[in-house]
Protein backbone atom coordinates (compact mmCIF):
# COMPACT_ATOMS: atom_id res chain seq x y z
CA UNK A 1 0.00 0.00 0.00
CA UNK A 2 1.33 3.45 -0.91
CA UNK A 3 1.20 5.91 1.96
CA UNK A 4 1.68 9.57 1.04
CA UNK A 5 4.75 11.17 2.61
CA UNK A 6 3.02 14.47 3.28
CA UNK A 7 -0.23 15.28 4.97
CA UNK A 8 -0.98 18.85 3.92
CA UNK A 9 -4.37 18.88 5.67
CA UNK A 10 -3.03 17.61 9.00
CA UNK A 11 -1.73 20.54 11.09
CA UNK A 12 -0.07 18.09 13.53
CA UNK A 13 1.94 16.30 10.84
CA UNK A 14 5.63 16.55 11.70
CA UNK A 15 5.03 18.11 15.12
CA UNK A 16 6.53 16.05 17.93
CA UNK A 17 4.52 15.44 21.07
CA UNK A 18 7.41 16.84 23.10
CA UNK A 19 7.20 20.09 21.11
CA UNK A 20 3.47 20.31 21.84
CA UNK A 21 3.93 19.73 25.58
CA UNK A 22 6.81 22.22 25.82
CA UNK A 23 4.81 24.85 23.91
CA UNK A 24 1.75 24.42 26.15
CA UNK A 25 3.86 24.46 29.31
CA UNK A 26 5.53 27.70 28.23
CA UNK A 27 2.23 29.30 27.23
CA UNK A 28 0.06 28.20 30.17
CA UNK A 29 2.18 26.60 32.90
CA UNK A 30 1.36 23.38 34.74
CA UNK A 31 -1.33 24.89 36.99
CA UNK A 32 -3.31 26.35 34.11
CA UNK A 33 -2.98 23.14 32.09
CA UNK A 34 -4.36 21.19 35.05
CA UNK A 35 -7.19 23.69 35.46
CA UNK A 36 -8.11 23.42 31.78
CA UNK A 37 -7.76 19.65 31.39
CA UNK A 38 -7.90 18.07 34.86
CA UNK A 39 -5.11 15.53 34.40
CA UNK A 40 -2.82 14.32 37.16
CA UNK A 41 0.19 14.58 34.86
CA UNK A 42 -0.21 18.37 35.15
CA UNK A 43 -1.05 18.40 38.87
CA UNK A 44 1.20 15.86 40.62
CA UNK A 45 4.95 16.51 40.22
CA UNK A 46 4.55 17.65 36.62
CA UNK A 47 7.42 17.51 34.17
CA UNK A 48 7.70 17.26 30.42
CA UNK A 49 9.12 13.74 30.73
CA UNK A 50 6.34 12.38 32.96
CA UNK A 51 3.65 14.10 30.90
CA UNK A 52 5.01 12.58 27.69
CA UNK A 53 5.06 9.13 29.27
CA UNK A 54 1.40 9.49 30.28
CA UNK A 55 0.24 10.96 26.96
CA UNK A 56 1.98 8.28 24.90
CA UNK A 57 -0.05 5.55 26.56
CA UNK A 58 -3.35 7.42 27.03
CA UNK A 59 -5.04 8.23 23.73
CA UNK A 60 -7.93 10.31 25.12
CA UNK A 61 -5.51 12.55 27.03
CA UNK A 62 -3.23 12.98 24.04
CA UNK A 63 -6.20 14.00 21.89
CA UNK A 64 -7.22 16.62 24.47
CA UNK A 65 -3.69 18.04 24.57
CA UNK A 66 -3.48 18.11 20.77
CA UNK A 67 -6.83 19.95 20.54
CA UNK A 68 -5.65 22.59 23.03
CA UNK A 69 -2.41 22.96 21.07
CA UNK A 70 -4.30 23.50 17.81
CA UNK A 71 -6.58 26.09 19.44
CA UNK A 72 -3.56 27.80 20.98
CA UNK A 73 -1.54 28.10 17.78
CA UNK A 74 -4.57 29.53 15.98
CA UNK A 75 -4.51 32.43 18.45
CA UNK A 76 -0.86 33.35 17.81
Amino acid sequence: MNVPQTQPNNPLHGVKLATIVEFLHEKYGWEELDRRMKMNCFAVNPSVKSTLKFLRKTDWAREKVERLYLRSIDKK
